[in-house]
């Protein structure tokens, strides 16, 4: 992959919009609505009312949408070359200085590699530095050297740390002033380039730390973070011609989880309850939920995880290895139906 060279770039002419690079993959379907590079221009359009807000990437920022508050603000954009761990500790000082950094890489590159940097450099001190990053779980088919399938595994267990996990472009576009306000660390997950459209249907609005339930039904509840709620939807609206309907409960704070939200509705009685993640099946919003319910002594109907496995993937087309893992809304669609379906015959 061709990595950015190490200059600033020149100012986008004016009434431009920048796009990304075609050598994204999106999730969007063939007919779904998208909206290109929303972190970008969110994060342009928040740095034009506040100065404070610094762009900081390891030589990524055409495949973490950065390019476009660079092309903005080129005066607060820095370049630190292929090196992760300085460029969070870069961060780090910076936001002691008073500025608020969005640093952005891939998962992979965070999670594993510049760990240790992000404990002690930001979270120890609770330094107000958001570090963004893209690729999470199975967003490429580049194989396990990018697919950060246990980012959440890893970070759930720092203290002072917040984790979001949005779903699609209406969901970033929210999130990105929320987290801008916060204060403290947080890690967002990062869908790049010609990003999915949904939420924006149900008049959704993004609050920090609060699970949303998108839509009730009797039957099942799906609790999903990130794309996986737009796959719970679409299976959800699927399984409506079979009688079946199933809610979907939105968690896109991962870290603090909105214990009174998902309590209350996985209490319901009478309801499957179903955690859907694009994460490894070891660690993520899945063991979280279920760890809520076992202390609180919540027990539903059964409980159910749509995730990916503890295995390193394959490389592969996103949408064939979506399919082969289980998250696509085919597959997912199958499993809550026959998983319905099973419970039903054994109740007769």
């Amino acid at each position: 992959m061709t990595r950015d060279k190490y200059r600033r770039p020149a100012p986008a002419p004016a009434g431009s919009r920048l796009t990304t690079s075609a050598m994204i993959a999106s999730l969007a379907g063939p007919d779904q609505r998208t909206r290109p590079a929303p972190f970008g221009h969110a994060l342009a359009e928040l740095a034009r009312e506040r100065t404070d807000i610094v762009g900081v990437t390891a030589d990524l920022a055409k495949y973490t949408d950065l390019h476009i508050f660079a092309q903005a603000h080129p005066e607060r954009f820095f370049q630190m070359g292929m090196a992760e761990q300085v460029m969070i500790s870069a961060a780090a000082g910076l936001a002691r200085e008073g500025f608020t950094p969005f640093a952005t890489t891939y998962a992979v590159f965070a999670s594993r590699r510049a760990y240790d940097f992000i404990a002690m450099a930001i979270a120890e001190e609770n330094l107000d530095v958001k570090v963004v990053c893209a690729l999470p779980g199975l967003t490429t088919g580049y194989g396990p050297s990018h697919q950060a399938t246990e980012d959440i595994a890893i970070f759930r267990g720092m203290p002072n740390l917040t984790i979001i996990d949005p779903c699609d472009a209406h969901e970033i576009e929210q999130a990105v002033p929320a987290i801008a306000a916060h204060r403290g660390p947080v890690y967002m997950r990062l869908l790049r380039g010609n990003v999915p459209l949904c939420l924006d249907e149900y008049g959704y609005r993004f609050e920090l730390g609060k699970a949303q339930l998108i839509r009730d039904g009797q039957d099942a509840l799906i609790v999903s973070s990130g794309f996986m709620t737009m796959r719970a939807l679409e299976a959800a609206e699927a399984l409506r011609a079979d009688k079946l309907e199933v809610g979907v409960l939105h968690v896109p704070t991962i870290k603090p989880l909105d214990e009174a939200a998902i309590l209350r509705e996985a209490g319901r009685t009478g309801r499957m309850v179903i955690v859907a993640e694009n994460h490894s099946i070891v660690g993520g919003l899945g063991e979280a939920v279920a760890g809520l319910l076992m202390r609180s002594d919540v027990r539903p109907a059964a409980f159910r995880q749509i995730a990916l496995p503890d295995m390193f993937l394959d490389a592969g087309a996103l949408p064939t290895l979506h399919d082969r893992y289980g998250i696509s809304t085919e597959a997912m669609t199958r499993r809550v139906r026959d998983w319905l379906g099973e419970r039903a015959a054994a109740a007769t």
